[in-house]
């Protein structure tokens, strides 16, 4: 069965309508088994994206965030979706504004299409082979007000080199000598939404250092990859999905804008 990237645009905007709306009414964050915040806008959000995406492709497994957390986890096979459905739940939890729901389709390992919408801000950012684009909705109906519009990675061996991290794990000792060895300009942003500035052309790299779970970096992966850009583990190695074993962490990884960007963090890594 196929699947298009509008029906995860549309889900992903019912999940941030959902999101918006939780928060508007109030919420109370609790703490899971391995120690995250999760709240009533996580759970809410995922079961909107789990029941939407069994009725856009009933064959085709979900692994989400908050399932994983309940020990709901399927075989993955060739095909399934990655889903964060509120990423950035600490920043969101305390009335920040950069989160964003997280859809991707996984097919033999690698992110192919993807969805990482910004309800508080209205961000839109979608992705599918070779097409990466943008749109403005509104934050409080989740209705398009600037339509999509194509985006490309920067092409340019820019320098200095513009380095997006983290607002905590990106003022970390690794990520700081990682920027002092390719004397880069740093810049600061919380969820997926640095993936979506090198995507957009703001930045050319985001380096992270330590683990990260598959259905953070997935959907931003997917739009990263169709607006020219990718990612590469920490040994320069692809960034493969579906790591059960593994507990579907990632250790470690850089995206980059362009081959130039790539080989000179390759370079800062060794």
């Amino acid at each position: 069965m196929s699947v298009q990237l509008d029906s995860l645009i549309a889900l992903a905007l019912a999940a941030g309508r959902e999101i918006n709306a939780v928060r508007e009414a109030g919420f109370e964050a609790q703490t899971k088994l391995d120690g995250s915040l999760v709240t009533i806008a996580d759970q809410r959000a995922e079961a909107i994206i789990e029941q939407g995406l069994r009725e856009l492709a009933p064959n085709v497994p979900m692994i989400g965030e908050e399932a994983v957390a309940e020990g709901r986890i399927p075989e993955c096979g060739d095909r399934w979706f990655c889903v964060d459905p509120l990423d950035g739940t600490k920043g969101f939890a305390k009335g920040g504004d950069e989160f964003t729901v997280n859809i991707a389709l996984i097919e033999n390992g690698l992110p192919t299409l993807g969805v990482v919408y910004a309800p508080a801000s209205g961000e839109m950012f979608a992705g599918e082979p070779n097409a990466a684009r943008t749109a403005r909705c509104d934050p409080h109906t989740a209705e398009i007000v600037k339509p999509f519009a194509p985006m490309v990675a920067n092409t340019a061996a820019t320098r200095p080199w513009r380095i997006i991290a983290s607002e905590n794990s990106g003022r970390d000792v690794k990520t700081a000598g990682f920027i002092g060895a390719l004397e880069g300009v740093p810049a600061h942003a919380s969820s997926s939404i640095k993936f979506c500035r090198i995507a957009e052309g703001a930045a050319d790299l985001y380096p992270r250092f330590g683990e990260v779970s598959e259905w953070d970096a997935a959907a931003g992966h997917a739009i990263l990859n169709a607006a020219g850009g990718g990612i590469m583990r920490l040994d320069g190695a692809p960034l493969i999905y579906g790591d059960r074993a593994g507990g579907f962490l990632i250790r470690g990884f850089v995206a980059y804008a362009n081959d130039a960007a790539r080989e000179a963090a390759l370079a800062a890594l060794t």
